[in-house]
């Protein structure tokens, strides 16, 4: 059975617990009274019956078994009936994030906004100072002024055509003109949006270009200032840009997202692989808030089985109220509706006892040797309980005299401090 974080860490806290336990049995077993006489001593009524404790195991003797009604089984194996439930992680919407870039070299001149700002769309992030853009700018008020005399001396070489004042010659020069020039002021443009300049911007510039005198500069149209903006409403979730840092179109200056919404990218394993399809309603569960749930829609069920953890990935689209779930949150997301009969291990609920926080199991591992057992335990199936992860199913558990024990290794540990 694969082991989760979870209960490997629960193995760790119980390691510890051990190490106590095996120190505190060893001075207990030092004093008058406790653990097993000299052999130069008869042993007094009892002794050697009290558990001591080697290599991290309870030894206790046939007779104290006796005397606590201790009794070992092999857990039962149950066709149960249970929720679909996956395990998964949070991911930031890729449909409602984005990086900001500057398209073209320059130097920071200011900036808008800061990490975990809130932003709308259109507001502007920083701006750059870019020689570049100004140059491109110009060229494309030459190359549209050059445009726009063209077409007049073509339309002018119609009339005149018409009125047999010009030759067909000279009339086809213009018109060749027009379109030449026309294409020049085309690729002029397609530059400015390479720049990141969108159409409207584009003709703002070109009806002020326009209404300027005759003869004057279009130097003050001509500014080298590209403004970033943000291209959709959200939070800065990543800023790499100081003021007056020179930047490149190869570096991501922020990352814009959207938190309403999240991803929750859950493994469904093979035999779940039947209750979960496109548009299906699966409820978000994180130990943080462990009272709450989001409802979510499964966008995609992944079509290959990883070879390694045999799972399929099931995106999730999760609605984010109050941006209390965070991108990276380990969840869990309960399929709505849909069940399950799987076989599972069980024991007495009595075997199930709890040290440290941790749910444990007592191991007999020879005649008189018990050892702990970090497990994960599930819900009750009747009088039994069931164990999600820390068992193979062939193990001899104590289930009856743990209580017992646990007592046993308690005051051991108490005893040692």
């Amino acid at each position: 059975m694969q082991t989760s974080p979870a209960t490997m860490a629960s193995r760790r806290t119980l390691a510890h617990v051990r190490a106590a336990w095996i120190v505190a049995l060893a001075v207990a077993a030092s004093m008058p009274g406790c653990g097993r006489p000299a052999p130069a001593e008869a042993p007094p009524a009892g002794a050697g019956e009290s558990e001591t404790a080697r290599g991290g195991t309870l030894h206790v003797t046939a007779a104290l078994q006796q005397k606590w009604g201790i009794a070992t089984a092999v857990p039962e194996r149950r066709s149960d009936t249970v929720a679909v439930t996956l395990p998964g992680v949070l991911r930031l919407d890729e449909r409602r994030t984005a990086q900001v870039t500057s398209l073209v070299e320059g130097q920071v001149v200011s900036l808008g906004a800061d990490l975990g700002s809130a932003v709308r769309q259109g507001q502007v992030l920083a701006t750059i100072r870019a020689p570049a853009l100004a140059d491109a700018k110009t060229a494309f008020f030459q190359a549209a002024a050059r445009a726009d005399l063209t077409r007049r001396e073509a339309e002018r070489a119609r009339v005149l055509l018409e009125r047999e004042a010009i030759d067909q010659k000279e009339a086809a020069r213009r018109r060749a003109d027009y379109e030449q020039a026309r294409t020049d002021a085309g690729v002029a443009e397609s530059r400015l949006h390479s720049y990141g300049l969108d159409q409207p911007q584009i003709d703002a510039l070109l009806q002020r270009a326009r209404q300027t005198e005759e003869g004057s500069r279009h130097d003050d149209l001509a500014d080298p200032l590209l403004r970033l903006v943000a291209p959709l409403a959200g939070r800065i979730i990543a800023r790499d840009v100081l003021q007056g840092q020179h930047v490149t179109p190869a570096l991501a200056l922020f990352t814009v997202s959207d938190l309403t919404t999240l991803w929750a990218v859950l493994d469904a394993r093979e035999p779940d692989v039947l209750f979960v399809s496109r548009g299906g309603a699966v409820r978000i569960r994180s130990s943080v808030y462990a009272d709450r749930t989001w409802e979510g829609r499964i966008m995609h069920v992944g079509d290959v089985v990883d070879e390694k953890s045999r799972t399929v990935k099931v995106r999730v689209a999760v609605a984010n109220a109050g941006l209390l779930l965070k991108p990276n949150m380990f969840v869990q997301g309960e399929v709505v509706g849909a069940s399950g009969t799987r076989e599972v291990l069980t024991v007495p609920a009595d075997a199930v006892q709890t040290v440290n926080g941790e749910s444990v199991l007592f191991v007999r591992i020879a005649a008189d040797r018990f050892a702990l057992r970090a497990v994960q335990a599930g819900g009750r199936t009747g009088d039994r309980r069931t164990i999600v992860n820390g068992l193979e199913g062939t193990e001899q558990v104590v289930v009856t005299g743990a209580f017992s024990l646990k007592a046993e290794l308690l005051k051991s540990s108490l005893a040692g401090e």
